[in-house]
């Protein structure tokens, strides 16, 4: 079990998956032309609250999932009137759907009897005045009170049934579905004798069978993926966002059962996890890294400096690395043993053109991999260093920084809203470079703009990962209040306003498939940057990418907020975002 602080822990980190809502990113009427703007409030608790009571999903414990399968077993016997053993035995086999039990049912009860094994009336004991029945496995005699049955009353021995049932469980799951031991029989074996006959450890295994039917065979719950958890969700289809944030504090796709990865759809995702770690990218190292023996064909990697090459052995081929010809045909002719000129002979001849252009583009192809991947890993292990800070600061910090600002911890919210804030969007931004990759690159003006809104949404994290991370160290380290600490608040809580709304423009743009590329078509590197107030990819851009005229035509009809970097309107005199004076 997790200790109290673990959970609270676990719970904060939960608050995370608010800032991007399948219904938030989607619902806002200032979008429906096709435009983005930052809606700046820099109280956005209301929208939290209520996309918090639209959760699509319901997070099951262990006591959770064992209430709801006894209320569905209860139903079922109350209505269709049979023990609750057989009802038990009716939603396994119907998938715990109570729906389809009922149906089933009263469409045909004796199919359905049939099917699922359960008889109508108990077969009774057919020899009730012998003093022993023979057991229909080992064929021994046993007294009556060693023999048991099943409710089709075929007799066989404790032990032997015992040894049946132990296989069965330690077979797996299927034991579930178990049937009498006689092979013309399909009379269903019920939990009431699972308790009677089976062994203390393999009745917990039942059991456990059991739980994990309810999750396992249901097409509305999973299991939350992460190792160790043993939590389920419940959720409701065709209700937006795919994204489940566990009470274990992972967040993971509910589709693919992936990390979560919106706005990049799950297809998107799959293809980049297979490329992390197919043996294609090894293939392409070797094709730019490496030339074929001209003897053997296995590939060689250039590792001195010379152009004498010699194949490992058996092979022992001696050629030159440029024009892969024989060693031995080289010398004052061929310009030198260093310095082979036929190859650039044979190139302009068109001898190496199809080699040459294959290894380029693997070497093209490796480098462009390589560019994304590292931005994708640099961004991942930032957002675990930055949830490791989360912990660190709920654990330990807040606790240091009230006593030395002399503020109560409930007034230091705003310093966990800003790391939640800075995981989240490490996460979005990790996922926006496996977009970028597979963004076919002849489409120059999407991936301009991608460019543009993945630069300013990544300008904004860097400053205020940075305020957040450093500029608080200042408080920590202090030695008593600090005069300008509420600056620092209004400076924070302006960031993480900012940052959201950045990266919520860069979400909804994604997952729009970059649509509005061609209104938007001045947000280019040089365009949009001059017209947004911006300075391009790392600049300190302004925060709406309203593409009407009104607001882009003038850029000196705003100035920027020295505190947040917000450009404000011109006849503003205080900013929009911190409220600092101009």
């Amino acid at each position: 079990m997790d200790s109290e602080d673990d959970m609270h822990d676990a719970n904060d980190v939960e608050s995370v998956e608010d800032f991007y809502s399948g219904e938030t990113a989607m619902a806002s009427d200032d979008d429906a032309d096709g435009d983005y703007e930052f809606d700046n409030d820099t109280d956005g608790s209301d929208d939290t609250n209520s996309h918090r009571q639209q959760q699509n999903y319901t997070i099951l414990s262990e006591t959770d999932i064992r209430q709801r399968q006894e209320e569905q077993i209860t139903m079922v016997s109350t209505v269709l009137s049979i023990t609750r053993v057989s009802a038990s035995i009716l939603l396994r086999h119907y998938h715990w759907s109570v729906s389809n039990v009922h149906d089933e049912w009263f469409a045909d009860e004796e199919k359905v009897r049939k099917t699922v094994g359960l008889f109508e009336k108990e077969v009774v004991d057919l020899m009730p005045n012998a003093e022993e029945l023979t057991c229909g496995i080992c064929f021994e005699s046993y007294p009556h009170d060693r023999m048991n049955t099943a409710s089709c009353g075929h007799q066989f021995c404790s032990v032997c049934w015992t040894g049946y049932i132990s296989t069965s469980i330690n077979d797996g799951p299927g034991c579930l579905m178990l049937r009498c031991p006689d092979p013309s029989c399909v009379a269903a074996v019920g939990q009431d004798m699972i308790n009677i006959l089976a062994s203390e450890e393999d009745k917990e295994k039942y059991s456990r069978y059991l739980l994990r039917s309810y999750i396992e065979n249901n097409k509305k719950t999973k299991w939350c993926p992460a190792p160790g958890c043993e939590y389920a969700v419940d959720f409701i289809m065709g209700s937006g966002s795919y994204d489940v944030s566990c009470n274990c504090s992972y967040n993971f796709c509910w589709n693919c059962t992936e990390e979560a990865h919106r706005p990049v759809d799950c297809g998107t995702v799959a293809m980049w996890i297979l490329k992390n770690s197919a043996e294609s990218e090894n293939m392409n190292w070797i094709l730019a890294n490496s030339k074929p023996c001209p003897k053997c064909k296995r590939p060689i990697e250039k590792n001195q400096g010379c152009m004498h090459i010699t194949c490992t052995p058996p092979c022992k081929f001696e050629f030159c690395w440029l024009c892969l010809g024989a060693w031995s045909d080289h010398g004052e002719k061929t310009g030198g043993f260093y310095a082979c000129n036929r190859y650039e002979t044979a190139k302009q001849e068109g001898a190496y053109d199809e080699t040459e252009k294959r290894r380029e583009m693997a070497k093209n192809s490796l480098e462009r991999y390589t560019h994304y991947y590292e931005r994708w890993a640099t961004n991942q292990s930032s957002r675990q260093k930055a949830l490791s800070d989360l912990q660190q600061m709920q654990a330990v910090q807040l606790e240091k920084l009230s006593d030395k600002q002399s503020q109560p911890e409930s007034q230091l919210k705003f310093i966990t809203d800003a790391w939640l804030q800075i995981v989240e969007c490490r996460r979005v931004l990790k996922w926006t470079y496996a977009y970028g990759y597979y963004l076919p690159e002849h489409e120059l003006a999407r991936r301009q703009f991608f460019e543009y809104l993945q630069g300013e949404a990544e300008s904004g994290l860097e400053r205020l990962h940075q305020c957040a991370e450093k500029e608080l160290q200042v408080y920590l380290e202090a030695e008593g209040p600090s005069k300008d600490f509420n600056e620092f608040r209004t400076k924070l809580a302006g960031l993480t306003s900012v940052t959201r709304n950045y990266f919520e423009n860069l979400v909804r743009a994604l997952e729009y498939g970059l649509s509005d590329v061609e209104s938007h078509g001045a947000c280019s590197r040089t365009g949009s940057s001059k017209n947004l107030g911006g300075k391009g990819r790392g600049g300190r851009g302004k925060t709406s990418l309203k593409s009407g005229p009104s607001r882009n035509s003038d850029s000196s009809s705003h100035w920027s907020c020295e505190h947040c970097t917000y450009a404000n309107t011109k006849s503003a005199t205080t900013c929009e975002v911190c409220h600092q004076h101009r």
